[in-house]
């Protein structure tokens, strides 16, 4: 389980240091943001994955520029 922990938070930290240029790059990492927070905080990691790439989608459209 631990390694499980690490595996998830490391991923999670990869994804997160780019955000992607397409759209398709800015939702699979946004994807894979999402899924890997998830499994690192015990929650559901489809449910991650489905947030993280809207959510990242969304700041990278919307002109907010939080990447």
């Amino acid at each position: 389980m631990r390694r499980k922990t690490w595996i998830g938070a490391v991923a999670a930290l990869v994804v997160l240091a780019a955000c992607g240029q397409t759209p398709l790059e800015q939702v699979l990492m946004g994807a894979g943001a999402g899924a890997g927070t998830a499994m690192v905080l015990g929650g559901d990691v489809t449910t991650g994955a489905v947030v993280g790439a809207g959510v990242n989608l969304y700041c990278q459209n919307t002109g907010t520029n939080l990447c």
